[in-house]
């Protein structure tokens, strides 16, 4: 499916609705679980809809502003641990990790979408405008978000990284293209979202795609109407966000992925027309790749010489 000739208009539009929404936001601390090191709070704030939206935060100890990782989770689920979050504070990062509304943390989805969402959030809003589509609202949510990052003065917003996998890296993408003048750098794993007309023709409408297959099952088992749907969902598309992007970006995948196949992250990277460095991980699947970790600490340093691209 190709990118629809209104893309970047319909997004100009959906961001001017985003920071229409005044923001609404405090920090929350945690005592118990602040230590010498790093201090963890809740971020309370408000989104598209009035929904009241969470992530965690972690800032290093010691002066700062400290620079800042926009972290965002893969699908269905929530922020990681604050363990495995102090990895990054332990380079020197802060930290904000999204809960993605109505899926696994404490963000609130205040629904209103139009018709059934049959399975999962990828068809939730399908059959309305593609304006009501759930991940438009995510995105415009990450939007007001990013908004509060760039409000609270708490973060080095010279050094502002996105890290995300499969749905994180798509969300990854996204906030990227979306938020040019934010982001420095970002580091996308096998990202989830992309090529949806591939992903119909590969039969990898499962796993994470399943919405997709259940929908189509149930309401329209002819195929008359996939074009239609097919349509809806660039609008979301994480390859068509790609040439928006400005920032570097490192891109992992694991050539045995069958979640998220090969193909359809090609799709996001051949459409990056940033800087960008892709690492191929043969035999490895939609999993953890401690390789592709451990280029993060490089990636994300703010010393001369860091990068990587």
């Amino acid at each position: 499916m190709a990118c629809p000739s209104d893309f970047d208009a319909f997004w100009t539009s959906r961001i001017r609705e985003a920071d229409a929404v005044a923001l609404r936001y405090e920090f929350e601390d945690i005592p118990q679980e602040t230590c010498a090191t790093c201090a963890c709070k809740h971020l309370w704030f408000y989104g598209m809809g009035d929904a009241r939206l969470h992530a965690r935060v972690l800032l290093p100890a010691g002066e700062g502003p400290h620079p800042v990782v926009l972290q965002f989770h893969g699908y269905p689920g929530a922020a990681r641990s604050w363990l495995e979050l102090s990895a990054l504070v332990g380079m020197g990062c802060s930290v904000v990790a999204l809960d993605c509304p109505g899926q696994g943390g404490l963000s609130q989805d205040v629904g209103g979408f139009v018709g059934s969402t049959v399975a999962g959030h990828l068809p939730a809003g399908l059959e309305g405008p593609a304006e009501q589509l759930y991940y438009v609202r995510l995105h415009q949510d990450i939007r007001i978000m990013c908004n509060v990052v760039r409000a609270c003065g708490m973060f080095d917003l010279a050094h502002v990284f996105v890290n995300g996998a499969s749905q994180g890296g798509g969300l990854g993408i996204a906030c990227c293209a979306l938020n040019q003048d934010l982001v420095a750098r970002a580091a996308i794993l096998y990202p989830f979202l992309s090529d949806f007309a591939a992903v119909m023709e590969l039969g990898a409408d499962m796993i994470a795609y399943e919405g997709l297959r259940y929908h189509a099952r149930w309401l329209d088992p002819t195929g008359e109407r996939e074009g239609e749907w097919l349509s809806k969902l660039a609008y979301v598309d994480t390859k068509n966000f790609a040439h928006l992007v400005q920032c570097p970006v490192l891109f992992g995948t694991g050539l045995a992925d069958t979640v998220c196949p090969p193909q359809t992250q090609c799709a996001v990277y051949n459409e990056l027309t940033c800087p960008k460095r892709r690492e191929l991980y043969p035999g490895r699947g939609h999993e953890e790749i401690q390789d592709f970790d451990d280029l993060l600490i490089g990636f994300f340093s703010v010393s001369e010489g860091g990068g990587l691209l």
